[in-house]
């Protein structure tokens, strides 16, 4: 019988914990003017096919405050993680030497600095999309043990609690953005 349904809610809060996890592992790839390995991260590669960190298919160092460089370990991969890299939306222009390839770090100027606010946002409109989507799952959940005679009150009930952890982390991913975007934006 429904009536001793109850909605697992640490399995929502935890899988959307995991979302703005992701979220600021995003955030933290995204460069305020200074180089890191960690600005490759979000960067997939479609190598021996499937999608493949850049990470993975090399070594990532940084060897002076202004560049980053990726020894690729297959000389067959290096064209495709140049153009994943080009195409990342990072703004920087690789340049390959044999194997290795160089990325340097531009100096930030405003126009740039808009444009990563904006990738940041779009990171963060990616985390609400998955936010949102559990909460669909949730209020799924919620309809269907209404539909095996769980009492309306009841699933009103559930329906808040699943609204009340949606709005909660959608209001986290809002605040994470805000900090981000006012970190890119300091001179």
């Amino acid at each position: 019988m429904a009536d001793d349904f109850e909605l697992d809610t640490d399995d929502l809060t935890r899988r959307m914990d995991g979302a703005i996890a992701s979220l600021r592992t995003e955030l933290a790839s995204l460069r305020t003017g200074r180089a890191s390995g960690s600005m490759l991260e979000p960067v997939q590669v479609e190598a021996y096919g499937q999608m493949t960190p850049v990470n993975q298919l090399g070594t990532v160092n940084v060897p002076e405050p202004r560049m980053v460089t990726i020894n690729v370990w297959d000389r067959g991969m290096v064209s495709k993680v140049e153009k994943a890299i080009r195409d990342s939306g990072l703004g920087i222009n690789p340049q390959t030497n044999g194997t290795i390839i160089m990325l340097p770090i531009p100096e930030l100027n405003e126009e740039r600095r808009r444009e990563l606010t904006k990738v940041a946002a779009q990171y963060a409109e990616s985390a609400r999309i998955a936010i949102r989507n559990l909460r669909r799952d949730g209020m799924d959940q919620v309809k269907k043990a209404k539909a095996d005679g769980l009492s309306e009150d009841d699933a009103k009930f559930w329906e808040g609690e699943v609204q009340d952890l949606t709005d909660r982390f959608i209001k986290q991913v809002d605040q994470t953005l805000e900090t981000k975007q006012a970190e890119i934006m300091q001179v």
